[in-house]
């Protein structure tokens, strides 16, 4: 089996919470005898919390997420400043010393496609057409709503607020997709 695509196949199940222990362990009997070293069966920890690593599975949810890339392909994605893309920052309020992530969304093949998850890259943000949202460890993972996380605080953001309201079903999307997306938390 092709090594990229077994990559993605653990990529998506990772995704996905589905097991592949069967074509796992046939890759681990495909090895050469004598292969010494071998991680095949080996569990691997998922990345740390907004990691530029866990930014990267969460652009690959993104992509994954027919919510996501086709109710955002609209008005939504085109309003990026004339850049060709958005950008969404996310950050973890209780984790100070980890600087925030970011993903870059554009318009390819009619589809809002992340282009781009992991550390900052554009560090000024115009909240016109950009996003910025944090909230701490214990929110994240237990959002709820977009609407009533922002009410109640348990969501903090800035960007362009009409544009959200107008499209709380995908927002609601993503939000999910960050408490979803593997990951190893720290402890609270």
């Amino acid at each position: 089996m092709e090594e990229g695509s077994m990559f993605r196949k653990m990529t998506m199940a990772a995704i996905l919470g589905l097991s592949l222990a069967g074509p796992t362990m046939a890759m681990a009997a495909e090895a050469p005898s004598g292969a010494t070293g071998s991680t095949a069966g080996a569990p691997v920890a998922p990345p740390a919390f907004m990691s530029p690593a866990w930014a990267q599975d969460l652009c690959t949810a993104w992509n994954n997420s027919p919510t996501l890339t086709e109710k955002l392909a609209g008005s939504w994605v085109k309003n990026n400043g004339g850049k060709g893309y958005k950008v969404m920052e996310v950050s973890d309020s209780d984790m100070k010393t980890t600087p925030p992530v970011q993903l870059e969304i554009a318009l390819k093949g009619g589809k809002a496609v992340c282009s781009y998850g992991g550390a900052i890259k554009v560090s000024k943000l115009n909240y016109n057409y950009d996003y910025k949202m944090w909230a701490t460890t214990h929110d994240w993972h237990h959002m709820g709503s977009p609407l009533t996380a922002m009410m109640f605080g348990r969501l903090n953001f800035k960007g362009p607020k009409m544009e959200a309201m107008e499209n709380m079903g995908p927002f609601a999307a993503f939000l999910k997709l960050v408490k979803d997306v593997p990951a190893t938390v720290p402890a609270s």
